[in-house]
Order: structure tokens, then sequence, then C-alpha cells
């Protein structure tokens, strides 16, 4: 196939050609200078566009957290006794058969009311006799002094000797003694015939009788008749050692004293026999002075309300007490520790991303964490995951996460519960955040995933 293409067109533009050809030939030498100049530029920004990027270098990926401040509650356990605010023994305080049980074994008894009757006949008698006694010696009184005041007269006038004068004196005084002697006789008689009717002294249970109807009781035969508590308030009884009095005292806490000046004072919470922890709170309110040489321990008492009286004098417990309370505390997870011969550290990550091996020295655990008492500040960075591989000083890409709540509230079996609300933490943990310095918060449970990165 032939392409025909007219002559006078290839010469028009060939002319077209040659005038611009002469035209550029024309340009002045500083027009040259741009031209280069763009062509050089373009090339430099074509080799620095395409130009292979230096590689990154590769820290290691961790995972880092900020330590927490919190006010952080201090508890101790023991073993305690239950006891009753008032244990009282009914005993019989006269001998005689036992007649009358007037209540019903183990229920609740007012002060004052009739318990038992110890037969009363030969206590009414020796009444009886008293009264007549008592009666007599009034009419000897009366003689003898009808027969002083005949005396009297008659000694004026010259008429008695001063001898019967002084015998009508000391009989009427000697009468006057055996009234007093009388009436005493008589009130002694009246009290051992109330001693007949055991009355209850307190208000309280009662336990079952520890006699039987007929049984002589008193001083000469079984005197306990029967046994009550009052357990409206009851008293928790446990042994501290010398170190926790010791401990308490570095902290200015007095056990078995009410401090004002503080926010908070001991208080002692117990848990049951199926490991539920009793409503109430008691505080304490004696600490013995002395340490009892055998066990190295002190008694430690504490009052609590009993109202319901699901509380039984006797009864073993577990009770807690609140030793100090820590406030403004630094708090890391123990997984971040690395304890060695020389201490325990942790490696602290800077805002430039270089971890230091920071010493610090421990206090209380609390759950799965612990109490800093000194070699951290308030606004440090831990790291918590993937240090192992680390050493002092290296640079790290840190993965921040979120810290986990604090527990502070210690359940039934002394574990620590976290007292956080549930939906504050659903939108936290569904996805990562960024941070303004491009570093990303991940949920706690990608650890896993970030271990198995620093492993590759």
């Amino acid at each position: 196939m032939q392409i025909n293409i007219p002559t006078e067109k290839i010469s028009r533009a060939g002319h077209i050609a040659a005038s611009r050809i002469k035209k550029i030939r024309k340009w002045p030498k500083w027009a040259w200078f741009v031209v280069l100049g763009v062509i050089v530029a373009g090339a430099a920004a074509w080799i620095i566009l395409t130009w292979p990027e230096p590689p990154k270098p590769d820290y290691p990926i961790v995972e880092a957290q900020p330590v927490v401040i919190d006010d952080v509650e201090i508890y101790g356990e023991y073993a305690g006794k239950i006891s009753a605010q008032q244990f009282v023994e009914i005993r019989a305080r006269v001998e005689g058969y036992l007649e009358e049980m007037l209540f019903e074994e183990g229920t609740y008894i007012k002060k004052d009311q009739v318990l038992f009757i110890i037969d009363p006949k030969p206590y009414k008698a020796n009444v009886e006799k008293a009264k007549a006694q008592l009666n007599k010696n009034k009419a000897l009184e009366l003689k003898a002094e009808r027969d002083l005041e005949r005396i009297r007269p008659l000694f004026e006038q010259n008429a008695a000797s001063r001898l019967d004068l002084d015998n009508a004196i000391a009989s009427y005084e000697s009468a006057k003694a055996e009234v007093v002697m009388s009436e005493a006789d008589l009130t002694q008689a009246e009290i051992a015939l109330g001693y007949t009717t055991v009355r209850s002294p307190i208000s309280g249970f009662i336990s079952e009788r520890n006699v039987d109807l007929g049984t002589l009781v008193g001083p000469g035969g079984k005197s306990l008749l029967a046994t009550m508590v009052k357990s409206d308030t009851v008293q928790v009884n446990f042994s501290m050692t010398s170190l926790d009095y010791l401990k308490s005292r570095e902290r200015n806490v007095n056990l078995g004293q009410q401090d004002t000046a503080r926010n908070w004072n001991p208080y002692v919470t117990i848990t049951l026999a199926d490991n539920s922890e009793y409503p109430m709170k008691g505080f304490l309110d004696f600490a013995d002075p002395q340490v009892d040489p055998n066990t190295g321990t002190f008694s430690v008492r504490a009052e609590m309300a009993n109202p319901d009286h699901i509380l039984l004098p006797g009864q073993m417990t577990k009770v807690r007490l609140l030793l100090d309370v820590r406030e403004d505390a630094i708090i890391v997870p123990t997984k971040a520790l690395v304890i060695e011969k020389g201490g325990a550290y942790v490696f602290a990550c800077r805002r430039d991303s270089v971890v230091e091996k920071r010493f610090i020295e421990l206090g209380p655990e609390i759950g799965n964490n612990v109490v800093v008492e000194r070699g951290l500040g308030p606004d440090e960075m831990i790291i918590v995951e993937g240090f192992h591989k680390l050493s002092h000083g290296i640079k790290v890409a840190p993965v921040i996460v979120k810290p986990e709540p604090v527990p502070t509230v210690p359940d039934s079996e002394g574990r620590y519960s976290l007292e956080t609300d549930s939906t504050d933490g659903t939108a936290d943990t569904a996805e990562s955040k960024v941070t303004p310095d491009n570093t990303a918060i991940i949920p706690a449970d990608t650890t896993s995933k970030v271990t198995k990165e620093n492993e590759k």
C-alpha cells in the first residue's frame, strides 16, 4: 500500500521547522542556561523519587503502660473467735431442791424474768422465826426503857444507888442492840428467801438447763443451773504478731484507738462458715499492751453489731483487718518485675523510646500488682511484655496498652476483685486507639500476638 503525500505539504513543514530552529539559535545564553537547569532539576527529581528508601531500623516491639497512682488498702488476715458481749452463769445461791423451771430452753429471756424456783419453805420459816425474835427483842427493849425511866428519878432523890442506874442503862442499851441484830437477821432471812426465786440478770438467750427438777442445788450441790448470753453486739478476738504492731507504729496507726485526724480507722470484716462475708464491719476497741512471750503475739478485740444474731458466741472465723491505707501509691503489675540477687527492677521507657533499667523497692502485693515504695515516679512508663531480651539504653518500638484496674476489694477467699463498671471497658477493648505520637493503644488480650512477633 502506497501513501501519497503532497510535496507542497512537506516543503511547508520543512520551512516551518527551519524557521523555528533559526529562532532557537538566536536565543540568548541565559535562556539556554534556564533550559539546562530545568532539565537537570527534572532529572534530579526523577532520581530522588525513584531512589529506593533506606531500610528502617528494626526496633524490638514491646508493650508499655503507665504506672497506676491509686489509694491502696493493706489488709491482714487472722484466725479469730467470736464471744458474746455478756456471758452470765445462772447459779443457785441457796441450797434446796429445784421445784420449777419457768422458761423454754434456747429462747430469748428478758431481764428479771423468773427462771427457776427452789423449795422456799425452809426459808419462809426462817423469815417467820426472825420476825418473832425481832418482836421479842422489841418488847425487851421497851421494858428496859421503862425500867430506866423509873430508876432515873429515884437516883436523883437518892432513893436508888448508882449501881442500880448503871444496870438499868446497860439493860436498855443491850435491848436496843438485840433489836438491831434481829432486824439484820430478818433481812438476811428475807434475802435468802428471795434467792429461792432465780431471776434473769440480763436480757439475752438462755442455754439448756444443767440440772433436772428435784435435784439438790446450791453451794452444797450443783450450783450452775444455766447460762445466758447477750449477743446483740459480739466481740471478735484474735491475735497479732509483734511485727504487725511495729509496722502499725511506723505508719502512726494506734490499734484499739480511734483517730479523728485520719479519714479512715482500722476496721475488721469476718468470713462466715459458708465463705460469705458478714455485711457489717467492726472497729477495734482494745489491744493488749503486752506480748505473750510464749507465742510472740498480743490479743486484739473488735466489737461488731449482731442485730440478727447471725454470729454465735464461740464460733471460729477468719478475720480481715484493715492495717493501712497507702494514699497515692505507685502500683505496677507483678509481670513487669524482674527479680534477681541484687534486687527487683523494671524497664522504664523514656519519651524517646529508650529503655532504662530501674531498681525499685517493693511494697505490699495487691492481687497481681505490687506497690513500689521508691525507684519510680508518678509519670513513668514501664515495659510489661517483651522485656526479656532488652538491655539498658536500647531503643524500642513501644505499643502502649491501657493499665488494668487495680483490685482494691478482697473477696471472701482473700482474692482481690475489681470495683469497676462493666460498661466502661467495653468500648476501650473493642478496637485499638492511636495517640498523638502515633503509638497504638491496643487491648491487653493482644499480648500473645506481640510476644509471637518478638520471637519471629
